[in-house]
């Protein structure tokens, strides 16, 4: 593949594939070559299930470079805060330049239009801010900020050699610009469990905030907020987003089965593979229902399935296991501390089932001076 034909190739895919729809974030990929924003060596992760990681490097393979550069693919751009080298695929990714099927599908939600003035949450390769440029008009109205001062840095140069008008900033984009507000649109580019409620406030009523909204569980759900001007804003969600943790919101601490000499076993018929596999509506859920629970589950992939929750409170805080082995009639829970947190998740998920396993479309967020509430169909049905 040439480079020149880069865009128009991933283009022609994502329509192919039926994540790119709208003509006019089509025109902004075509007008924003990728490859300019893509490190000349970076560890790829291809945004399809089962895929394996492998370097790209262009000095060493340029056309393979190129071909991953316009793939559906994340490629890292800074390991572990920086501290570990990102085209080694080791570590944790802390920034990437996201896969453009993701990307397209939170631009289609966003709407940017020519004239508006947009905020974007976490600068990372700048070319997401690029394109949120081109669709704002070209008009210099984009503000990026970016945590990471490294990232921020090598930002601002890829953006100032691409001839893009964005503004990138280095801070908390937790904080928003206030100088520069109201924004019509809002777009959070990291994971975030709570949505900063100075995002809100410099929105203008009517605007619109997107963001990979992460309450626990293993996966993350598109949200889609409208802001009323009340200091209230609201929204539902549209399908699946894994992104990297906004940093000031980490989970410090994962699953460890601290006191476990002090722990109560007990035996359950559910099946934890049933609630592990249940999809995004029954995550959100138990998000609305077990407020502050962690979640993941770990597969032999012969059947066997460990469905291991924790509090996020604390290093110290309720933790509890329930394991699935084929064939058996129970199956062994174990919980500690002051939440019995599997009976809270097996109470939520038959809840969810009573009310006919509602998908992740019928549920919203609504956030407000008094916090953020989930709800079912309706704003006005708080779970």
């Amino acid at each position: 593949m040439r480079l020149v034909d880069g865009p128009e190739v991933l283009v022609r895919d994502l329509e192919a594939w039926g994540v790119l729809t709208d003509g006019r974030v089509r025109a902004a990929f075509l007008a924003v070559p990728r490859h300019l924003f893509v490190p000349r060596r970076g560890w790829v992760s291809p945004d399809r299930t089962g895929a394996a990681g492998y370097v790209a490097d262009a000095r060493v393979d340029p056309d393979a470079w190129c071909a991953a550069a316009y793939s559906n693919a994340s490629i890292w751009i800074q390991a572990d805060d920086g501290a570990t080298d990102p085209a080694t695929g080791l570590g944790s990714p802390t920034s990437s330049i996201s896969a453009p099927g993701v990307v397209a599908g939170f631009l289609q939600l966003l709407d940017v239009r020519p004239g508006h003035r947009v905020l974007e949450v976490g600068t990372a390769s700048g070319w997401t801010a690029a394109l949120l440029e081109h669709l704002a008009g070209g008009s210099g109205a984009v503000r990026s900020v970016e945590v990471d001062e490294g990232v921020a840095v090598a930002a601002a140069d890829a953006l100032a050699a691409f001839g893009s008008g964005v503004t990138a900033l280095h801070g908390d984009g937790g904080l928003g610009v206030p100088e520069a507000a109201p924004f019509d649109r809002v777009h959070v580019t990291c994971a975030i469990t709570d949505v900063p409620a100075a995002l809100i406030g410099q929105t203008r009523p009517g605007g619109v905030i997107v963001a990979p909204w992460q309450p626990g569980g293993p996966d993350g759900h598109r949200l889609r907020l409208t802001v009323t001007g009340d200091g209230t804003a609201t929204g539902t969600l549209h399908g699946r987003a894994n992104y990297m943790p906004m940093r000031s919101q980490r989970v410090g601490r994962r699953w460890e089965a601290h006191h476990a000499d002090r722990a109560e076993t007990s035996t359950t018929a559910l099946d934890p593979g049933e609630v592990a596999e249940a999809g995004l509506g029954a995550a959100v859920a138990v998000a609305a229902l077990v407020p502050g629970v962690a979640w993941h589950a770990v597969s032999d992939g012969a059947g066997a399935v460990s469905l291991l929750l924790h509090d996020r409170a604390g290093s110290a805080g309720s933790w509890a296991a329930c394991d699935r082995e084929p064939g058996a009639a129970r199956f062994p829970v174990t919980q500690y501390g002051e939440r019995r947190l599997w009976d809270e998740v097996e109470a939520a998920y038959l809840r969810w089932c009573s009310w006919g396993r509602p998908d992740q479309s019928r549920f919203g967020l609504t956030l407000d001076g008094s916090g953020q509430k989930i709800w079912l169909d309706d704003p006005g049905r708080v779970l």
